[in-house]
């Protein structure tokens, strides 16, 4: 015997708030997938670009050092080198006439080269989290919509039929029910990767710190900052 219920039924069934409430859910299922494949995928990237700096560290000199951080168009490293390099060249120029960039402190600037790159590199690693944060929130609640909703709608078919035995009552509320399930289906992944995502990126954004910290000293002083003992 066939199946009178479950998700083709409920589909076929319902009406245009409850098709609606069911294309939102896979919609925000869909994106938030997207998310943390996209940024996953993207924080791996980050993560091989770290893994270079102690070959950096170890060059002969910046420029040589800068090539063995890679040449993707998107290595906050590389960035950082070459930036620095060249807030260093652009304060050292001579130029015909006075500017009002000449007369900052060459640390002062330095610093502030590198933390803009650093500002834009956590940026792009950010993008898309405010998706996965508003899908884990909202999908739950809008799955409980669905469900009241349905069972209101289950309600008033029945009350229409006037037959109201369980296995009349069973069938369209488990039916309206299944919408609160889908609503923590489409939330949980979201919630996960939100939280995964946060680690991850935050690793990164630490190394980049460090990165920075240590590279300003070597611009600066030529040195390296010695780790403490």
């Amino acid at each position: 015997m066939n199946n009178e219920f479950g998700l083709i039924n409920l589909w076929t069934e319902g009406d245009a708030v409850t098709r609606f409430v069911a294309l939102l859910l896979l919609a925000m299922s869909l994106a938030s997938w997207w998310v943390i494949i996209v940024k996953s995928l993207n924080l791996l990237n980050a993560r091989r670009q770290a893994s270079r700096i102690e070959a950096f560290w170890r060059s002969p000199h910046v420029l040589s050092g800068a090539q063995v951080l890679g040449d993707e168009d998107n290595n906050p490293f590389r960035a950082m080198t070459q930036r620095g390099q060249e807030a260093l060249a652009h304060l050292s120029s001579p130029s015909p006439q006075p500017e009002l960039l000449k007369q900052l402190d060459p640390s002062d600037w330095v610093t502030r080269s590198l933390q803009n790159t650093i500002d834009d590199a956590t940026a792009e690693l950010q993008s898309g989290m405010a998706i996965l944060a508003s899908v884990g929130s909202t999908a739950p609640f809008v799955g409980l919509f669905g469900t009241v909703w349905g069972i209101y709608h289950a309600l008033m078919q029945i009350g229409m039929a006037g037959q109201a035995t369980i296995d009349k009552v069973a069938g369209p509320i488990g039916e309206a029910l299944i919408m609160t399930a889908l609503g923590l289906a489409v939330a949980i992944p979201a919630v996960l990767g939100y939280n995964a995502l946060v680690r991850g990126n935050k690793t990164v954004i630490t190394r980049m710190n460090r990165f920075a910290h240590d590279l300003h000293a070597l611009l600066m002083t030529g040195a390296r900052v010695k780790a403490k003992d």
